[in-house]
């Protein structure tokens, strides 16, 4: 029982013989992997549907509060990442202050959520692709448009196949080259919105905003739930904390700036959209588009589908390269088998488990419906939080630790509040998530005493 338990020596893993990443990202490129993360459709979506059914104009108190929940969390991430500067993300902390069966549980829940999490937004991405490629008269044959289900009329959504594997072949090419791709498309969504905001606000009325509260308190806090998960994705910006250049200051300027800054373009997007179009009117799917339409401003309606499709693209590209360096962590730990490790040696990627997570994702995005399924992306996700979270509290009082680095502040209260708040949201996930999520783990357990156990580097 004792070897279930057994911990990561951290100068090991700091100064060990194994192979490492190179180190070429900057601050900035973090801070664009963040963002690029985290917005996605959810900013021209959310806003609007949240709005209508349980904040009001009072959206931008949920999105705020939201926001503060998440920088907790960020915080602790970023401690943990410029301390222990190596890729794994929330599995590598997990082992060295809990050991080997929480690293692999941690491990094996954040390969749920990124792959689901790449799947599901690929296939958002399909549907916003094929509506704007019609918009030009293209007509991709239904049978191609949708998950297998013969009964009406599909059998594949190809357009979800291909992109998910062409960003797999982009990411194979390096990721100094995958970065600049993410800046560009993050510029030109970031400017989509801005677009929105600069357009929309000389059609914003006041009065629109009364009343500022009509769902009272709990509808602001029930919407801040609803809405905390369009803040999800900056944990993977940790999976780069080894190929980041100077991690202990750039890994938390990454990690918290990037939520500084969605914070900023969510709440002026809600702003803007309640002020335009009173509440009570936008409980639909494309609430930008619709706001857009009824102020005759069909041409910047177009330009917010570009500016989606844009987006969701680079989600696609941050969830497939964190969890393509998960799973270098996880092989690299001997947990998972060493075809895992293998970098291509011009581009010095791991091509082999880039192409195997990607066939997969591609797998799940071009036959199954993922319904509700998506939820286990945010039981994942509040995992690895809870871990982190709570992990920092242990990290300090490893004197063992590197001592530089950035500091969790009022220590160890946003630990602890981090921790509570994760329990609470984690509670809030319906039964069939926790049932498909109780599968998922036992699945992992038969491969961790299968495989992992008897292959683990920590048997040497």
């Amino acid at each position: 029982m004792s070897n279930l338990f057994r911990k990561k020596d951290v100068s090991q893993l700091l100064n060990g013989n194994t192979e490492r990443l190179p180190q070429t990202l900057s601050g900035f490129d973090l801070v664009m992997l963040g963002v690029g993360a985290i917005v996605g459709t959810g900013i021209f979506i959310l806003p609007g549907t949240v709005a209508a059914t349980h904040s009001g104009p009072a959206i931008v108190i949920s999105f705020i509060i939201a926001a503060i929940v998440c920088a907790l969390a960020a915080m602790c991430y970023s401690e943990f990442s410029s301390t222990i500067p190596v890729t794994g993300s929330a599995y590598t902390y997990g082992y060295i202050i809990f050991g080997e069966i929480i690293a692999w549980l941690v491990g094996w829940a954040l390969v749920l959520e990124y792959g689901l999490a790449s799947a599901s937004v690929a296939t958002g991405w399909s549907a916003y692709f094929v509506n704007l490629l019609e918009g030009l008269n293209i007509f991709i044959p239904e049978m191609f448009t949708g998950p297998f289900d013969p009964e009406n009329g599909t059998f594949i959504n190809l357009p979800a196949v291909i992109i998910v594997l062409a960003i797999a072949f982009l990411l194979t090419r390096g990721i100094q080259e995958s970065t600049k791709i993410n800046k560009i498309m993050v510029f030109v969504k970031v400017g989509v919105i801005l677009l929105f905001v600069l357009v929309g606000m000389f059609y914003v009325k006041p009065e629109n905003w009364q009343p500022f509260m009509p769902f009272g308190i709990e509808g602001v806090l029930s919407g801040a739930a609803l809405v905390f998960f369009a803040f999800l994705g900056f944990d993977a910006v940790s999976s780069a904390a080894e190929e980041v250049k100077n991690p202990q200051r750039n890994m938390p300027i990454g990690i918290i700036g990037s939520l500084f800054i969605c914070t900023l373009l969510y709440v002026a997007v809600s702003l803007v959209l309640t002020g335009i179009v009173s509440y009570t009117q936008l409980n639909v799917t494309d609430s930008v588009s619709y706001a857009l339409q009824l102020v005759n401003q069909n041409w910047i309606s177009g330009i917010i589908s570009i500016g989606a499709v844009t987006g969701m693209m680079t989600v696609i590209l941050v969830m497939i390269f964190g969890g393509t360096r998960l799973l270098y962590a996880l092989g690299r730990d001997g947990l998972l088998p060493k075809i895992m490790t293998q970098l291509d040696q011009k581009h010095k990627t791991p091509v082999k488990n880039t192409w195997i997570f990607a066939i997969l994702i591609a797998f799940c995005a071009g036959f199954i419906p993922l319904g509700t399924l998506a939820e286990l992306v945010n039981m994942g996700t509040l995992i690895a939080f809870i871990i982190v979270s709570i992990g920092v509290i242990f990290l300090r009082k490893n004197k063992n630790m590197p001592t530089s680095g950035f500091k969790v502040p009022l220590f160890p209260v946003i630990p602890i509040l981090s921790f509570g708040a994760c329990v609470f949201l984690i509670l809030q996930l319906a039964i069939s998530t926790w049932i498909a999520c109780g599968i998922w783990f036992l699945i992992g357990l038969v491969l961790y005493f299968v495989y992992g156990k008897r292959h683990s580097t920590m048997n040497e």
